[in-house]
């Protein structure tokens, strides 16, 4: 397999200007995961005098330590909450990712509890239903960490009432296919929310703090009288011996997580997987910390891309196919921490020769089941009348409908742009790909600011002129709110805060994120859970 040969000069101008505009995202993206972190550590005062651990602080408990954690849409609701981004605390009132416990790599999905009492917030209701999705598609086991005030009633909108009952259907389905959900409840778990409890096939409940009941003491004497204290009604004592909705009884936040933790040990989830072989590979020639400086800050100038695969490939290996075939596409094979890959990438707009030439590498990586990694950099498919009469939208539709029909895993990261149709054939977020994530410079677009804003004034010029008279100060100020309104939607801070990925990442962690998720995929691939027509039904 041939070695990629870099050309690119870390000490150039322009590789330094393209290393500092990343790093300022980086710090950017991580200071809202850490506001979120910090406004939660807020109530540890409250927590401490319930007894009761902050919920990274059980997150932490629960996974295996030194074992890696791939945090889920981390960005959830940024600027949604609250427009000024300097006071929005994203996260969607939810911690999720995919991490190891008791040596089963399995969903977590935790309640962020530390803030409004973990009550929802903008976002995660998409945010756990991408969560769950990933854990159907990928075959993995689901643990919850409950404990939230469920909806907040003075922000409540049907909407997200009537679409929130996809999350408990989908507990339900998970369940069906064989795999494991196991909840602790750490606190509240009230009114529909009862339900996230109670369609868990495996319950953990807290004497003297987790509650689960339809209708709380206050509802509960409104609606027919009675009174009753939330112990009576709901705690864990009951449940555990009388109603039955609890399974185990633990002492505190640390005996139930302990009480997790051997649940997992004790499931044989790994009956299916063959012994463990350690894998021989060499790491790339070139140092990840060059990604911070291949991209420029602008999404219009070239970049070549496979200065991106020669630092994330085994070896720096790269096995081009049709390399001289619609060169503006790049497509091969490589490794990573030796598992094989096929990679679609563009060095520029997609013609109908790359189109074609995708098409076809697409099919053969089905053929061969090898999964597919689609690095986004594109301003779209090419336009013009030569390619319109070569057949652009012909080849194009070619390659949305492999990408569409694919029997493999699809990987998606937004690299630099991903603009227009281009988006859709490179396996944009609305074509399902198994993981999706975003660097932090990624633009995602119909088009870009200025195209859209040309385009209108051409459009509202030439309907000026039919009336005529043309109005040059009106075309300015047109231009100028589409380029802003554009701008303001394209970055990965509106993105991905709307789960239109599934989180940002360090380009440098690039080659450590597709190596999980590449395992994890292939787990799935070899994985065969048992099935049943119905989920596990509480006694």
């Amino acid at each position: 397999m041939a070695t990629i040969e870099s050309n690119i000069s870390a000490a150039g101008d322009t590789f330094q200007a393209n290393r500092e505009g990343m790093l300022a995202l980086i710090e950017r993206v991580r200071g809202y995961e850490e506001r979120s972190a910090a406004t939660s550590a807020k109530s540890r005062e409250r927590f401490e005098k319930r007894g009761q651990l902050l919920p990274r602080e059980r997150l932490s408990l629960l996974l295996d330590p030194g074992t890696p954690f791939l945090p889920i849409c981390s960005l959830a609701g940024l600027g949604l909450d609250n427009p000024d981004l300097e006071k929005s605390v994203p996260g969607g009132g939810v911690i999720s990712g995919i991490g190891w416990v008791s040596g089963v790599r399995v969903m977590v999905n935790a309640s962020d509890s530390g803030i409004d009492a973990g009550a929802l917030q903008p976002m995660g209701i998409p945010k756990q239903l991408r969560v769950q999705e990933l854990a159907l598609e990928n075959k993995l086991p689901y643990v919850q960490l409950v404990e939230s005030a469920g909806a907040n009633l003075m922000t409540y909108k049907v909407e997200e009432f009537v679409t929130g009952g996809s999350l408990f259907r989908n507990l339900a389905r998970m369940s069906a296919a064989g795999l494991p959900v196991i909840t602790v409840t750490h606190g509240s778990s009230t009114a529909g929310g009862a339900y996230q409890t109670g369609l868990s096939d495996y319950i953990v409940m807290v004497r003297d703090r987790s509650r689960a009941f339809l209708a709380g003491p206050p509802l509960l004497k409104a609606a027919t009288g009675e009174i009753a204290t939330e112990e009576e009604l709901g705690g864990a004592v009951m449940h555990t011996s009388i109603s039955g909705l609890g399974d185990y009884l633990a002492e505190d936040d640390r005996d139930a997580i302990r009480i997790a933790r051997e649940i997992l040990a004790h499931i044989d989830w790994h009956r299916d997987m063959p012994p463990e072989r350690a894998g021989k590979f060499k790491p790339p020639r070139y140092d990840a910390e060059e990604l911070l400086g291949i991209m420029p800050m602008d999404p219009k100038r070239p970049v070549n891309m496979k200065e991106v695969i020669a630092r994330i490939a085994d070896d720096s290996e790269f096995l081009e196919f049709g390399e001289n075939y619609g060169s503006a596409t790049v497509v091969g094979h490589f490794k990573i921490e030796g598992l094989p890959v096929g990679v679609v990438t563009n060095n520029g707009p997609i013609d109908p020769a790359g189109a074609t030439k995708a098409t076809h590498f697409i099919q053969a990586c089905c053929q061969s089941k090898t999964p597919i990694l689609y690095l986004n950099n594109t301003t779209g498919y090419i336009v013009g009348k030569d390619y319109e009469e070569a057949g652009i939208i012909k080849h194009g539709s070619k390659m949305i409908q492999a990408v569409t029909n694919a029997t493999v895993p699809q990987i998606t990261i937004y690299c630099g742009a991903s603009f227009g149709a281009g988006n859709y054939g490179m396996c944009g977020r609305g074509f399902h790909p198994r993981f999706c994530f975003s660097w932090p410079n990624a633009k995602t677009a119909v088009m870009g600011g200025e195209q859209a804003a040309k385009t209108m004034a051409i459009v509202t010029e030439a309907a000026m002129r039919r009336k005529g008279e043309v109005d040059q100060a009106k075309l300015d100020e047109l231009e100028r709110r589409i380029i802003d309104r554009f701008d303001s939607q394209m970055s990965v801070f509106t993105t991905s805060a709307r789960v239109l990925d599934d989180g940002v990442i360090d380009p440098r962690d690039t080659r450590a994120v597709l190596a999980k998720v590449l395992a994890i995929c292939r787990e799935a691939e070899l994985r065969q859970p048992q099935a049943m027509q119905f989920s596990v039904a509480r006694p």
